[in-house]
């Protein structure tokens, strides 16, 4: 038995365990992996968007909007701009339930 053609024989087995993985490796790298990934790209978002809306055909309604009147909503729309301009004085959240109980 020739010593060189073991030697041989074990580095070419060797070489061809260590290549056929890194073959197919990259040869996977080439092909496309997520064509149903790919398909299904933003569906997600699109279904989120798509439940927010209420009455999705609500553009098409031409009938006046029957509700509160003129004045009431200025005033209302008034008193909302105003609790911007100033906010409400909180209370001291850590004094309660500090007196005893009482």
């Amino acid at each position: 038995m020739n010593p060189y053609s073991l030697a041989y024989s074990l580095a070419y087995s060797l070489l061809r365990r260590a290549a056929m993985p890194a073959l197919a490796g990259l040869l996977a790298a080439c092909a496309p992996t997520t064509p149903r990934l790919d398909a299904a790209f933003g569906d997600t978002v699109r279904v989120a968007l798509a439940s927010q809306i209420m009455h999705p055909g609500a553009s098409a309604n031409t009938d006046p909007v029957v509700g509160i009147d003129g004045a009431s909503a200025l005033k209302g729309l008034q008193g909302y701009q105003k609790s911007f301009a100033e906010p409400a004085v909180q209370s001291n959240t850590f004094m309660i339930g500090v007196n005893g109980g009482k």
